[in-house]
């Protein structure tokens, strides 16, 4: 508070700078201020007719203001386009609500180019109410239009990119799909006396899955099948199923023995992977020899570290056929491989699955796994039916799971038909049901 009888003083620098830029302010004048301004402004009479305009709009337009006021209307600035516009949109929201702004018009230059807009109006009244002049606002929206313009291009070529990505992938699809199919046989060959099923489910079709099966004949009394897992997806893991597949098939042929046949591909896969990255499966390999006089089927097979497979007898029991102990093949230099044997009588099924089936998640959360005994008991109700259809069981089972099952299964069934119709011939999985 100053004393009594004293006025107040500026405080420093500060106070005398802010004096200086009020002086400099009042020494500006409303005409000046509107000339330069950096927007455009004019007035118009009700008719349009220009009756004021900036120097900042007329600098933009390239026009002169003798040829401009009172001998042009405000609709001469504008193109074809924004004439035609202000003519049914602008004047009447105009003239209805007195004011209007920030709308997107183009108006021409005197060498003929064109420049974008954002227009803003307002009418005038006099003392007794009547409109007397319309002022209006001009933004150079130049920017703005470089801005969206570049926008719609950017949009424009995402959605290029997007279809171009859905078209490969499409594409890529179809490639995967035909790589999966070379990698197992197109159909199963049949077998005298006996019927069987196969079914591949694809958790992801664009992703190479590693599960793989085979049947095939070794002479006129004898059959070897196998079925297995490749560790890891995609195409790495898909040369290590071609390599399994034509190894076993090469091995049996030499010498059909499970045992010998899961050792030779052992051996073949830990002598080509050895090193930075190892690559193994696990694999049942079994042999048929079916006896013409009774009509069963002696089955010798090998595990090396697969789920064991199930035996589904026609009278309902079905069970697990052990093979404890069998590594993964091709961890290990040395690998240890659990044989096994069984007979299938008429009404009987040998059942090989992959564990995408048995570790598919279940439940609210997907907390729980499906399990071996899970798929055991859901088995034995339907050990009454055949090859073909416990095969189309499962199917509908993995569907059932959906989401759940992450990971490809493969299933191959080896069944006596019972006494009743003649077997079906084997399933071709590329037709995707059994």
């Amino acid at each position: 508070m100053c004393p009594a009888g004293e006025s107040p003083e500026p405080y420093g620098a500060d106070a005398a700078s802010t004096d200086a830029a009020f002086t400099a302010l009042l020494e500006d004048s409303a005409e000046d201020l509107y000339e330069s301004a950096p927007c455009g402004y004019l007035s118009t009479l009700m008719d349009g007719t220009i009756a004021k305009i900036n120097t900042t709009l007329l600098g933009w337009l390239g026009l002169e203001r003798r040829a401009v006021v009172g001998r042009m209307r405000f609709t001469d600035l504008l193109t074809v386009g924004g004439k035609l516009y202000h003519e049914t949109h602008f004047a009447p929201l105009l003239q209805m609500k007195g004011e209007i702004s920030g709308i997107a018009l183009e108006m021409r230059k005197a060498g003929g180019g064109r420049i974008p807009v954002l227009v803003s109006s307002v009418v005038k009244h006099g003392s007794e109410g009547e409109p007397l002049l319309i002022r209006t606002t001009v933004f150079d929206a130049s920017d703005r239009r470089s801005y969206e313009e570049e926008l719609l291009r950017r949009k424009r070529e995402a959605e290029q990119a997007h279809r171009q990505a859905e078209a490969d992938r499409a594409r890529l699809k179809e490639a995967l799909a035909a790589l999966q199919q070379s990698l197992l046989p197109a159909t199963l060959p049949e077998v005298p006396g006996v019927e069987t099923a196969v079914y591949y489910h694809t958790a992801a079709p664009d992703r190479l899955g590693g599960d793989f099966y085979d049947l095939f004949a070794l002479d006129g009394s004898r059959w070897a099948f196998f079925l297995g897992d490749v560790c890891g997806k995609g195409p790495r893991a898909a040369a290590v199923t071609s390599l399994t597949r034509y190894t076993l098939r090469a091995a049996a042929l030499h010498d059909p023995d499970p045992v010998t046949a899961l050792t030779t591909l052992n051996t073949v896969l830990h002598e080509r992977y050895t090193g930075g990255d190892p690559r193994y499966c696990t694999a049942i390999f079994g042999i048929l020899t079916r006896d013409p006089d009774t009509g069963r089927v002696a089955v010798s097979l090998a595990s090396g570290g697969h789920p064991p497979a199930l035996v589904i007898r026609g009278d309902g029991e079905t069970d697990f056929l052990p093979t404890p102990g069998g590594l993964l093949v091709g961890v290990l230099p040395q690998a240890t491989f659990t044989p096994a044997t069984t007979t299938l009588g008429p009404g009987d099924t040998l059942l090989l699955y992959t564990d995408g089936l048995t570790e598919a998640r279940t439940g609210p959360d997907r907390a729980d796994l499906y399990g071996d005994h899970a798929l055991r008991d859901f088995v034995a109700a339907h050990a009454a039916a055949s090859p073909h259809g416990i095969v189309k069981a499962l199917t509908g089972l993995l569907e059932g799971l959906g989401d759940g099952v992450d990971d490809d299964t493969a299933l191959l069934a080896i069944g006596v038909p019972g006494i009743g119709p003649a077997p079906r011939p084997a399933m071709d999985h590329s037709r995707g049901t059994p």
